[in-house]
């Protein structure tokens, strides 16, 4: 792996490194953080991916979650990539939803957008590789999760990818991609004008459609800015009941789509996770 260390810090009893790499996927480096708790020499540990939402880098949940905390009491990798490719030749938008920093984590096929935008195969299929190539990580305990935009990446990730995955969960994620008040905008953009092909970006009708049996960890603060437009956790909760499903969804009384938000249930989705990822099943 030809990837080099572009800052490193202490952290927790740990090390919390931040490492750029080229991508085959996007044809670009690719810049991914990474916290490997203290352990044993030749131990391997489990691993938990969380996806940025819109306009985030690597460093939004990295500095402003304080995950690692939790992720070092579990002895639980956290891999934290960036939300889109990046870079002078890399096509951009002005709005703040299409374009660098806006991934959506799908497979873009339309011009200019499909030469980089590539998230849905950088995230599912090769960034694994490159956890496994950089740090102590056992890949067969992988977990998955997110918030807003990449809640919905977490969602349609574990879904598509049921025996890659062993748990999933979303904070405040976008539900039914589709739906949302910029979904067709952002859906055509990247993907064109056919709506069937628009359904595997969407968590609510693929959890119609998923083999993941497993229950799934969302919490959703009731005075969220972008509930009713954008996020709708009701379209995930129909889609989930009608597969039979079991969607844990924990509506927070007066909490928004903050960091504020994030930071106070973090605790409890990594123990969640790691009642899976510790046990392997």
């Amino acid at each position: 792996m030809n990837a080099t260390i572009t800052k490193q810090w202490k952290c927790f009893g740990g090390q919390q490194y931040v490492f750029s790499h080229p991508s085959v996927s996007t044809g670009t480096a690719m810049d991914v953080a990474i916290y490997v708790p203290a352990h044993e020499e030749g131990e391997k540990l489990p691993v938990l991916v969380f996806l940025s939402g819109l306009t985030c880098t690597w460093e939004n949940f990295t500095t402003k979650a304080g995950a690692q905390r939790y992720a070092a009491d579990h002895k639980i990798i956290l891999v934290m990539p960036d939300t889109s490719p990046r870079g002078a030749d890399v096509p951009d938008d002005p709005a703040y939803d299409m374009g660098q920093g806006a991934g959506f984590y799908v497979d873009a096929t339309q011009a200019p957008w499909d030469k980089n935008f590539k998230m849905y195969s950088y995230v599912n299929e090769e960034l694994p590789g490159v956890i496994a190539a950089l740090v102590p990580a056992d890949m067969s305990r992988l977990s998955i999760m997110g918030h807003s935009m990449g809640g919905h990446g977490a969602l349609l990730s574990a879904f598509r990818n049921p025996d890659k995955y062993l748990s999933v969960s979303a904070i405040a994620p976008v539900s039914s991609a589709t739906q949302a008040s910029w979904g067709p905008k952002v859906m055509t953009g990247y993907l064109g004008e056919d709506r069937d092909t628009w359904v595997k970006y969407d968590a609510a009708l693929l959890a119609e459609k998923t083999e993941w049996k497993k229950p799934v960890l969302v919490d959703q603060g009731d005075q969220d800015e972008f509930l009713e437009k954008n996020l709708r956790p009701d379209l995930l909760k129909s889609a989930c009941d009608r597969a039979g499903i079991s969607l844990i969804l924990n509506m927070r009384k007066g909490y928004d789509h903050s960091y504020y938000f994030i930071s106070s249930v973090i605790d409890a989705h990594i123990s969640y996770h790691a009642s899976f990822l510790n046990t392997g099943r």
